[in-house]
This record gives structure tokens, C-alpha cells and sequence, in this order.
């Protein structure tokens, strides 16, 4: 894919969806739309791309991928002035950047794939078509602009508003997405007007200057779901749902067991091993990697996680955080981001982890607060230990030894350090570090005094 390179629209706003941003940057699948078609384009193998944005919209170009660019497209000129004025405004992008090959894709069209943008490109070079449309073959075409054949070549895009009867019947639909030889397309803009109904320059006019000029047009028939989109919030959840049926089914061609589908719901960048299983309820976003004969759920979220074998996580959370081999979580528990839990860790029901190391096979039941801290292996905590991390100004680290027992209700106050072999006694505060070997004991002294509900007539009120 040398010396080409791509043009993607994403000028449209959100009037239809109701929403204050642009269009592209509604979700699908947790994914910005414009994100699916950049990805594809980079998946393609395509370097450079021009994306033409609405003018003052900085929401979309934080979103691209190295070499991506942005073009403007004035506000007071985005309605009413089509795709071809979207495409001319990066007319100085293709023309300076020397390209024998350019595709234009709509930054709205989430699943127009790496493989429809290569399998199109062959095709547009093997024929030496000046201009290669994206078809699909739909069984209902109603409101598509159809394709009118020459033979091999098109002779035509005829839009829905001008289509004859005989036309209407033509299957064969316009996609909206199109390779170009570069120097075809900026010559084809600079003569393409808007003298039509609309006052719109329209991408579709380039075909008619092709055929008008005797250079080629072509297509390549590819499938349906390139011409997929949404206009409103129905036809978004409408997109979600094919995006989610496409990942169940391939992870479930891959050996994953999703026994229940309904109530899971698993980005399109999630990658689980064989025999794992998903259960109700589960949201898995992200980039997660889950590894083989693992079982999530029901009720978890897993957001850019990396789960090895053999992991169990019931009803929790686990966010940009690390779990290794045979780790065991929930439930209820909550693993915030930055946390890297090594192999056999069991952590149980109300713990929160954030920003932590803990090592093989240590086990923190219940009701636990684990910040900023490094654990060693084997080390067991009690019921509600709190690592006190934060002073009100700066947040300070914890570090454990390996096989330390931590007292139920201990409190680590940082910056603290506990050696090897370490025990704490129930209800200590620690505040500074111990040695290997010892054992800690920070707590007041019992104090009884008998009698004295008596002579106070101090008793508990029944509530």
C-alpha cells in the first residue's frame, strides 16, 4: 500500500442523534465511529490520511493515529455543500503528498473493513480503473443511488430521486466509499459544479465526469455491511446490536463459551482465549486480552485488562490492571487501574486494589483497601486492612515482604515498609517500618471498667 492514501468525512454533525457532538464520534461498541474506519484504514496498511472535520471541532483529531491529519471544512459551509466539497478540502493534502492512489471512505460507515478497502484496491489496479466504486448488492436498495453497468465498467450512479422504474429495480447499490487515481480525482473536483436541486457537490458527479471524459470507471461488489450507518440514536443502538452479534459469533468460533448471550456486551478489540467462559451481565471493553479456561462473570466489567489462564472474576471490576495466571477475584471487589496481580492471588469480597503489586499467592479476603502499595508472595491480610496512602497533599507507597500475616482492621500508614515474615497484630496502626521477623502491635490498652452502666444509667437505646 505505498504512495497512497486515504480521505475520510467526518464533517457531519449530530442534529439527528440529538447530540452535541459530531456524528463519527457516537459509539459503537464503545468506539467512536470515525475509530472503526481509522483502524481499518491503518489495518489496510495505509499510512497517511487526511480526516475533513467541521470547523472549531477539536474532538476528532486526538482520536487519529500517527501520520492521520485533519482538514477544515467551514461550519457555515457544511449543509447544503455535499461530499464533493467535503473531498476538496483535501485537495492541498493529496496534491502535495504525491499519491498515485486515494480512498475516500465516510467516517461514518463503522464497517467498511481493512479486507473491502484491500480486496477494492486490487481490483482497482488490476482493471486500471480511474475510479473504483464500493457496491453492494442489497435485496431492498430503496433510497441507495443504484449502479448502472456498462458491461464491466459503470456507466452511472443514479440517485433514488431520479431513478426511472426500470432503475429502480437495479440492486446493485453505491457504498459510498471509492479508490481514485490521485490525479483523476483533483482533476474530476475542479470540474464536478453544484448545479443540481440541492446546490451540492456531489462525490457521485465524479463517476459521470469519468464516463463523460472516456477514462474508466469500475466497481468492486463487496459486502453489505460497508453501507451500514446511522442518522438517529434507533439506528445507533440498530448498529451496535450487528456489531455485537459479529463479535459473539467470531469468539465463539474461536472455542469461547457464551452459554447466555443476552446481557453480554464485548468490545470489538477484545481478544479471549479458548474454553474461557462469559457469563450475564459482563461488559468487556477495551483492549482486554483474556486468556484460555478462565470464567468472567456473571455481572463483571473488564476494561483494557490483560487476564492470564486460568483467572476467575465474579461480579467485579478489573480497569487497566494486569491479573496473571490462576488469579481469582470477587465478589464485589474493585481492581483500579495500574495494578499488576501475579499467579494465585485471591482477592475476595469489598477489596479495592489501585495502583499495586501483589505477588503469587497472597490472599486478601475481604473488605480491604490496597493503594500505591507493593505486596510480596504468600502473604495473607485480615479483614478490613487499610494501606493509608494519601495525607491530604501527596500520595506515599506501602511495601510488604513476602509471607507477612496482616491483623484484621491493621492500618498501614505510608510511606511504611514491612520485611519478610512480618506479623501484625489485629487492630495495629503502623507508622513505621518493621524488621524481618517481628511482630508488630500498635494499639491502645484495654480499659474495663465493671459496673459502670449501672452507676452512669447509661444503657442502649432500643432502635
Amino acid at each position: 500500500m505505498d504512495n497512497v492514501c486515504a480521505v475520510i468525512m467526518a464533517a457531519g454533525d449530530g442534529t439527528r442523534m440529538k447530540s452535541s457532538y459530531p456524528k463519527v464520534l457516537c459509539d459503537v461498541l464503545f468506539k467512536p465511529m470515525i475509530t472503526w474506519v481509522t483502524d481499518h484504514v491503518a489495518d489496510a496498511g495505509i499510512r497517511d490520511a487526511c480526516v475533513v472535520v467541521r470547523e472549531k471541532e477539536d474532538r476528532i483529531a486526538p482520536l487519529l493515529p500517527r501520520g492521520f491529519i485533519t482538514a477544515t471544512q467551514s461550519a457555515d459551509k457544511n449543509k447544503g455543500y455535499g461530499t464533493g466539497y467535503a473531498v476538496m478540502m483535501a485537495a492541498d493534502f493529496i496534491k502535495n503528498g504525491g499519491f498515485s492512489d486515494v480512498v475516500v471512505l465516510s467516517g461514518d460507515a463503522p464497517f467498511t473493513g481493512a479486507q473491502d478497502i484491500l480486496e477494492a484496491f486490487e481490483k482497482h489496479k488490476s482493471d486500471g480503473n480511474d475510479v473504483t466504486v464500493l457496491t453492494s448488492m442489497l435485496k431492498d436498495p430503496a433510497g441507495y443511488g443504484r449502479i448502472v453497468r456498462d458491461g464491466e465498467g459503470v456507466a452511472a450512479i443514479v440517485e433514488q430521486a431520479d431513478a426511472d422504474e426500470d432503475t429502480k429495480l437495479i440492486g446493485e447499490i453505491n457504498s459510498g466509499t471509492y479508490w481514485f487515481k490521485a490525479a483523476f480525482l483533483l482533476d474530476a473536483l475542479g470540474n464536478i459544479t453544484s448545479d443540481n436541486t440541492k446546490g451540492e457537490y456531489y462525490l457521485t458527479d465524479t463517476v459521470a465526469y469519468a464516463v463523460e471524459t472516456g477514462r474508466k470507471a469500475g466497481a468492486c461488489v463487496v459486502s453489505p455491511d460497508v453501507v451500514l450507518g446511522a442518522n438517529d440514536r434507533k439506528g445507533l443502538s440498530e448498529l451496535n446490536r450487528l456489531a455485537l452479534d459479529k463479535v459473539l459469533d467470531r469468539l465463539m468460533a474461536d472455542g469461547v463459551n457464551i452459554p447466555f448471550p443476552d446481557g453480554i456486551v464485548i468490545g470489538a478489540d477484545v481478544e479471549i482465549g479458548p474454553d474461557t467462559t462469559i457469563l450475564p451481565g459482563t461488559v468487556i471493553r477495551g483492549r482486554t486480552v483474556i486468556g484460555a479456561g478462565c470464567e468472567i462473570g456473571p455481572n463483571s466489567y473488564l476494561d483494557n485488562a490483560a487476564i492470564g489462564d486460568g483467572c476467575r472474576v465474579i461480579s467485579s471490576y478489573v480497569d487497566s490492571s494486569t491479573l496473571e495466571n490462576g488469579v481469582k477475584i470477587g465478589p464485589m471487589s474493585n481492581i483500579r487501574p495500574g495494578c499488576h496481580i501475579k499467579p494465585g492471588v485471591k482477592i475476595g469480597d469489598f477489596v479495592e486494589i489501585k495502583n499495586s503489586t501483589v505477588g503469587d499467592g497472597t490472599a486478601v479476603a475481604h473488605l480491604t483497601y490496597v493503594g500505591d502499595a507493593d505486596v510480596g508472595k504468600n502473604c495473607n491480610f485480615g479483614c478490613g486492612v487499610v494501606t493509608s496512602n494519601y495525607d491530604g497533599s501527596k500520595k506515599y507507597r506501602t511495601v510488604i515482604g513476602d509471607d507477612v500475616f496482616i491483623g484484621g482492621n491493621t492500618n498501614l500508614v505510608a510511606p511504611v515498609k514491612l520485611g519478610n515474615r512480618v506479623y501484625s497484630a489485629a487492630g495495629t496502626t503502623v507508622t513505621d517500618d518493621v524488621p524481618d521477623g517481628a511482630l508488630v502491635i500498635g494499639r491502645a490498652r484495654q480499659t474495663v471498667k465493671e459496673g459502670w452502666a449501672e452507676r452512669t444509667g447509661k444503657y442502649p437505646k432500643k432502635t
